[in-house]
C-alpha cells in the first residue's frame, strides 16, 4: 500500500510542477497534498515543521495569484475586462506553445481593456502590469513547484531504499 502512495504522492508533484504554468490546475496545493501523503508513509523524515511552512507557502502563492493581477490591473486603472482578458488569453496561449503562454495574458489583457473603451496608451501599460503580475506569481509557482518536486523525489527514494 506504501508503494502505490509513493507513487501517487510522485505523481502529483509532478502535476503540481505542471500546474505552475497551467491555470486550470491549482499547483501549489496539489504540489503540498503530495508532500502531506508521503507523512503518512512509515520511514519518512517529513516534520510537522516542513508540512506547515509548505502549507502556508502554499496559501499564499494561490490567494497571490488570484490577487496579484487584479491588483496591478487595477494600480494602473484597469477594468475587469483587463482581467478577463488576460486570463482568456492565457487559456488561448496554452494551445499556441511557450510563445502563447507568455504573450496570451499580455495580448488578452490590452485588447480586453480596449474592448473597455480605455485609450490605447493606457490599455498598453495595463497590459504590461497584467503580464508582470502573471510573470511573477508564474516564477512563484515554478520555484515552489520545483522545490516540493525535489523534497517529494528525495523523500520518495528515502522510504523506498532505506
Amino acid at each position: 500500500m506504501e508503494y502505490i502512495i509513493i507513487f501517487l504522492a510522485v505523481v502529483l508533484s509532478l502535476v503540481g510542477l505542471l500546474g505552475a504554468i497551467l491555470p486550470v490546475l491549482p499547483g501549489p496545493p496539489i504540489g503540498f497534498l503530495a508532500l502531506l501523503l508521503l507523512a503518512f508513509c512509515t520511514g519518512n523524515d517529513v516534520t510537522t515543521t516542513q508540512l506547515v511552512v509548505a502549507g502556508v507557502v502554499a496559501l499564499v502563492i494561490t490567494v497571490l495569484d488570484y490577487i496579484a493581477p487584479i491588483w496591478f490591473a487595477k494600480k494602473t486603472g484597469g477594468s475587469k475586462s483587463g482581467t478577463w482578458g488576460a486570463t482568456v488569453g492565457l487559456v488561448i496561449g496554452l494551445f499556441v506553445g511557450p510563445i502563447g503562454i507568455i504573450a496570451g495574458p499580455f495580448l488578452g489583457a490590452f485588447i480586453g481593456e480596449l474592448l473597455a473603451d480605455t485609450p490605447k496608451e493606457k490599455a498598453f501599460g495595463i497590459a504590461c502590469m497584467t503580464f508582470m503580475a502573471f510573470m511573477l506569481t508564474t516564477g512563484m509557482k515554478l520555484v515552489y513547484g520545483i522545490v516540493l518536486l525535489v523534497m517529494v523525489f528525495r523523500e520518495a527514494w528515502d522510504i523506498v531504499f532505506k
